[in-house]
């Protein structure tokens, strides 16, 4: 696992930004065989969309040969719900940038067959080759997307029940008002994270700092799905100082000298 030290949120939405808009432009994707890059919602990547479209109004990516998954989806909202990831991620990234609209896929979640609807997704991603860049947040407990404790290593996409501790720190969204959020969301599974050519997770703030520790110093484990990552070959953890607040000093210099 490469790992990338910064001082702050800022320069990890920065460096994260401009890692995409490389991978794009290195890739030199065309109609036949375009960039597939997986997202998330959430706070944490806003700011990274945000520099991203930046770059974007400056004619230094384009986006018309690129198709988009994102991560999940809660179940039961609609994507006119302003707060599905559907919306989130039409009203923060997709909206301001040339992507065609029908290469954006996100997990519907008023499907009325979950089963098929998982499977599909499965299966869209795969007509396309795989995911060549998936980019991903991490919960204060380590889940990625909502691979919650306790997830299969070899997890699919699938309905998962959502933690009480993620749905609290989700209520945000929810005027604060945990019983308006969902208990259930549609999620891809870690093999499916894992099958991705890459993969950059982005951990800031302190809450974050058992999560950083757990996927660098210690075993993997599904209670931490984020330590998945050491199965990975090409795998980058993007923190922020205060999210490595947890690690061991020898731990921060080491991946400090290498960067």
């Amino acid at each position: 696992m490469r790992a990338i030290f910064l001082d702050t949120a800022d320069h990890v939405a920065q460096w994260v930004a401009h890692y995409v808009v490389r991978c794009i432009n290195a890739f030199h994707p065309t109609v036949d065989k375009p960039f597939v890059l997986g997202l998330p919602a959430g706070k944490t990547p806003i700011q990274m969309y945000a520099n991203i479209i930046k770059m974007y109004k400056s004619d230094k990516v384009s986006f018309k040969d690129v198709v988009i998954f994102t991560m999940d989806e809660y179940l039961g909202l609609s994507r006119e719900d302003l707060r599905s990831y559907y919306s989130f991620i039409h009203m923060n990234f997709v909206n301001y940038i040339d992507i065609p609209k029908q290469n954006v896929y996100v997990l519907n979640g008023t499907t009325n067959d979950i089963e098929y609807e998982c499977q599909e997704y499965e299966n869209k991603i795969k007509s396309y080759g795989g995911i060549n860049l998936f980019i991903g947040g991490v919960g204060k407990d380590g889940h990625v997307a909502f691979n919650e404790p306790g997830s299969s290593l070899k997890s699919r996409t699938r309905v998962e029940k959502l933690s009480q501790d993620t749905r609290l720190s989700n209520a945000r969204f929810f005027n604060n008002n945990l019983n308006l959020v969902p208990k259930f969301a549609l999620t891809i599974g870690l093999a499916t994270l894992l099958e991705s050519k890459e993969i950059v997770i982005i951990a800031t703030g302190l809450s974050k700092a058992a999560a950083v520790r757990a996927a660098i110093e210690d075993g993997i484990n599904h209670m931490w799905t984020i330590s998945c990552l050491q199965l990975h070959p090409k795998a980058i953890l993007v923190c922020d100082e205060l999210s490595t607040m947890e690690l061991k000093v020898k731990t921060v210099k080491y991946f400090r000298e290498l960067e």
